[in-house]
């Protein structure tokens, strides 16, 4: 994912901690369910200096976690995921859905 290899090292480090809790069925501090796409999608919440990161995960599809998406969130409605990132992951989940059947 290109986008997360943009974000800075700290917050790679965070996102990656956070993502191999959920590997091992437990969830991060960071991370909190996503409201909209379905049960089973978390949003993990990074804040490096004075910009906020994303990562958004599936864990209810079959046995393994799929990163859906990674963004540096720059919403000017404060604290509300941009619509065009929740339509992504939706896409997104839609795909890795037909991919499993």
């Amino acid at each position: 994912m290109k986008d997360f290899r943009k974000f800075p090292e700290a917050a790679r480090r965070e996102a990656t901690r956070a993502l191999q809790i959920a590997v091992n069925g437990e969830t991060a501090d960071s991370a909190k369910p996503m409201k909209g796409p379905g049960a089973g999608i978390f949003e993990i919440a990074l804040r490096y200096r004075t910009d906020a990161y994303r990562v958004v995960y599936a864990v209810q599809l079959g046995a393994d976690i799929y990163v859906l998406h990674a963004f540096q969130k720059k919403s000017k409605t404060g604290i509300k995921t941009p619509k065009q990132d929740v339509d992504l992951v939706k896409a997104r989940l839609r795909q890795v859905r037909r991919m499993l059947k």
